[in-house]
This record gives C-alpha cells, structure tokens and sequence, in this order.
C-alpha cells in the first residue's frame, strides 16, 4: 500500500481536524457545517452590519436597535449549539468574527457617527480604543475558554460592552451634538473598552440549566425584568448596563475590604 493509500485510510475527526487512529469505534463524520447555530450567527453579523451602515446614513436609534438584535441572535446561536449538540470548531471562529464586527466595529463606528466626531482626536481615540479592547477581549477569550471557570468572565463580554456604548447612543439618539456630551461619550466609550480587557471577574449565566426544571419565581422574575424593560427600552437597558459594569469592581473592592483573596484572570 502506498503512503496516499494508507492516509486515505485513516478516518478523520471533523470536529478538531485530527486524524483517528486506526479501529476506533467512533465512525468517521463527513466534514462540514451544521445550519442551525451558524444561521443566528449570520443573522448577528447581518444586524451588525446593518448598525454600521445605518450609523454612517445617521439612523441612529435604528443602529442601535441593530447591536440589541445581534446581540439576541448572538445568544441565540450559542444556545442552540449547546442545546442540540451542534457545537463545532468552525462556529466558535465564526462567532468569534461575527462578534468583532456587531460588539466591536460596529458600536465604536455608530457612537462615533453620533457623537464623538464633536470631539476631533479625543473622538476616534475613545472609538480607536474600544474597537481595539473587543478585538483583545475576543481573542483571549478564544485561548482561554477550556481554562477560566464558567461562571465568570475575565473582563466584561463583548456584547454587554456594546449594549452599553449601544444603549447610550439609543437614548440620546435625537440629541444636539455639544463638547460636553461627547466627552462623556467618548469617556464611557472608552471606560466599556478597558472594562473588556480588565482582570475583574463578572458573574455569567452559562451555567444556568435550561434543559432541567427552573423555579415558578425564576420565571416569573424574567416575565417583569421583560416588563420593566418595555418601560423605557433604552434607558432601562443603559441603566443594566452600567449595574453589571459596575458589579465587577465592585464585587473586587468588597473582596478586598474584606480582606478575602482576590482572584483574577
């Protein structure tokens, strides 16, 4: 048998691009892509694209509503990849892509448009900033997702730094540009991107259980968190943002004045 006969012979895994050794009971799957997951993760970059685009023409209450729906596709793709047993290399990377251009390009260019061009160099400094800390945060993310406890985040996630950029845009999205609001935009601009790649721990909810039984009040506090919202969506939603950007140092000062361990990524 000659050396191609004998590689042609080997099974392949798909799922890692490593060759099999030879007899292994797993049967060889055929490369590919499952549909599901990968079409909500198209659908975050579309609406991503989408806020980019729609920044840049000056709608920008409609490129913020753009980051929110990426961000519920976002999770929506994950979610289902875990549920289904659908996860695979190619949709890790591709999430990964997706989330630089619906967290991270796309927030800085919209917050931008709106407001920070006020403020020349101070402007795309505060933007520059942010797009660089989510394209940081997504890539160590990447190296370290088999080695920091689930629970946590090291850094805010990327989608909870676009909601706040986002959610900030949203509610002052018919406001007159002036040096003072775009300061303060492009401080908390800049603040969301440093929170990214900070060490501070955040508490996450990929550990919830969503295949078992949930308490009556677990659902019930989702239905008047989704009514508290619908208040006021962008205010509401810009002030969880800030609560949960908050929490993280926070929760390190309490540690600390506590005179606990602090432990960090």
């Amino acid at each position: 048998m000659t050396d191609n006969e004998k590689q042609e012979a080997i099974p392949e895994n798909t799922a890692s691009g490593q060759e099999m050794p030879v007899g292994s009971a797993e049967p060889a799957r055929h490369r590919g892509i499952y549909l599901l997951p990968n079409l909500f993760t198209t659908g975050a970059l579309f609406s991503g694209f989408y806020a980019i685009l729609a920044g840049m023409d000056g709608k920008f209450q409609a490129a913020a509503i753009a980051i929110f729906v990426a961000m519920i596709f976002d999770g929506l793709d994950g979610l289902i990849a875990r549920m289904t047993n659908t996860s695979s290399e190619f949709g890790v990377q591709y999430d990964s892509l997706s989330d630089m251009v619906s967290f991270g390009v796309a927030p800085a260019i919209v917050v931008f448009s709106w407001m920070l061009d006020e403020v020349g160099r101070i402007g795309w400094a505060a933007a520059f900033i942010y797009a660089s800390c989510a394209a940081f945060r997504l890539a160590r993310f990447n190296t370290q997702v088999d080695l920091v406890d689930k629970r946590y985040f090291i850094g805010i996630a990327s989608p909870t730094g676009a909601a706040l950029v986002a959610a900030m845009v949203w509610s002052g999205f018919d406001a007159e540009p002036s040096t003072e609001l775009a300061l303060l935009a492009a401080l908390v601009t800049a603040v969301a991107g440093l929170l990214m790649v900070s060490n501070l721990r955040y508490r996450s909810l990929k550990g919830l259980d969503l295949k078992g039984k949930v308490p009556f009040v677990v659902i019930f506090g989702i239905a008047m968190a989704l009514v508290i919202i619908l208040i006021d969506p962008p205010r509401i939603l810009f002030l969880l943002a800030v609560a949960y950007s908050l929490s993280g140092p926070l929760e390190w000062l309490w540690h600390k004045k506590r005179g606990d361990k602090v432990v960090s990524g």
